[in-house]
């Protein structure tokens, strides 16, 4: 057998990580806090269905569907984002300079093959979502943490690390963060911003929470304070119409637009004509804003009672975040618990059986940060089972503590 490439032992610790969290999603036995997945409710099954009738066609859409595309992807779903994501946001984005991809990750991917060289540092949050460090890894970057607190990315903490390490790029996910659930606030994201212009580094702004808030107030992404083109945004469709269509884009400068579309040409030609199809009519038919709202009441109603019986069923000393939009709170357990044991504890309990995902991996730096942490996703668990699932998993735990 031929030696398999070194980045594939880079990422080794996190490729493991990864195939954990989707371990038990699909086990009808296990109630998952654990995966990030929408509501089964959220997926528009008859939207889709209709638009699918009607656009697969000969007189239709059908053969510009099936055939091969232009490399940045469907002008009409490039506009759907420049006009009715990203314009409400504050961010005024040319449709030429969006792409296209196949989901959120391949725009980090991509991103990265633009700029990042073995040995390179990339600058994350502590804690950071772990499969863009999985990315970060295979291109055998040097990921190092930032500090984060309730109000997100410390600005003084990145400003610091840019001047000690000189990195190529900072990731951050400002918007209900995963694996916390925070919001990056107003004044750090123009602060943030002006960072990655005063000193050449690029800002990756993945946001692909962003249009699910359903309580505070909207803030602008970092984008809309960027005045060189240091900051690129990346998002997806996944979590406001489908992961399975595996749609994404990216919005940046002209300089870095032409060099993505090169990449981007190198890895795939084009993403999949079928789903920018039924995704851009799902736009054009003005069916995106009734279902916008139906999601967020869906996800508000599961934070709700997810928040409520944490605080009913954890022991006293819990915290956890209050996220105002996403899919996900961050709960920090008392007296040193590791949550790596208690998942493997639950799992094989047959009177518990609730997943989650453990704290640790979600921290770079290692030394056992995390480790008395849990990320508690709501969005794909009825509200029923989220009760449920919390009072066994909070019984387990009060044994724990005698």
């Amino acid at each position: 057998m031929a030696a398999f490439a070194q980045r594939m032992k880079t990422m080794e610790g996190t490729a493991a990580i990864i195939r954990g969290l989707f371990g038990t999603m699909n086990d009808p036995g296990v109630i998952s806090f654990g995966g990030g997945a929408p509501a089964r409710e959220a997926l528009p099954v008859d939207l889709v269905r209709e638009i699918a009738n009607d656009v697969i066609r000969i007189d239709s859409r059908g053969v510009e569907a099936l055939q091969y595309g232009s490399v940045p992807g469907l002008p009409d779903l490039r506009e759907a984002v420049s006009t009715v994501l990203l314009a409400p946001k504050g961010v005024t984005a040319d449709p030429s300079n969006i792409l296209i991809t196949s989901g959120g990750l391949e725009g980090i991917n991509l991103l990265c093959q633009l700029f990042i060289d073995p040995g390179d540092v990339i600058l994350v949050e502590s804690p950071t979502f772990v499969h863009c460090v999985e990315i970060f890894e295979m291109f055998q970057a040097r990921c190092v943490s930032v500090a984060m607190d309730d109000s997100g990315m410390v600005p003084e903490d990145l400003e610091e690390k840019i001047k000690r390490h000189s990195p190529k790029m900072a990731y951050l996910i400002p918007t209900f963060h995963n694996p916390t659930g925070r919001t990056l606030s107003l004044e750090r994201r123009e602060r943030i911003a002006g960072i990655g212009s005063a000193h050449d580094v690029i800002i990756l702004e993945d946001d692909p929470y962003r249009d699910i808030r359903y309580s505070g107030v909207d803030l602008p992404p970092i984008k809309s304070f960027d005045k060189t083109g240091h900051t690129v945004l990346a998002s997806s469709f996944s979590k406001i119409f489908s992961p399975g269509s595996r749609l994404g884009y990216v919005f940046a400068s002209d300089e870095i637009s032409s060099k993505l579309l090169d990449a981007k040409t190198a890895t795939n030609s084009h993403t999949s004509m079928l789903p920018q199809v039924i995704c851009a009519e799902f736009f054009k038919r003005g069916y995106y804003p009734s279902h916008h709202d139906r999601i967020c009441g869906l996800y508000r109603e599961r934070r709700d009672v997810m928040i409520d019986s944490i605080d009913r069923f954890f022991p006293e000393g819990t915290e956890r975040v209050f996220p105002d939009g996403g899919l996900f709170t961050w709960a920090t357990l008392p007296c040193g618990i590791d949550t790596t044991e208690l998942l493997a504890e639950s799992l094989a309990n047959p009177d518990v059986r609730v997943a989650f995902v453990a704290g640790e991996g979600f921290f770079i730096e290692g030394g056992g940060m995390g480790r008395d942490s849990m990320r508690i996703s709501f969005g794909s668990v009825p509200p029923e089972k989220i009760r449920v699932g919390a009072e066994r998993l909070g019984r387990l735990i009060l044994g724990k503590l005698g």
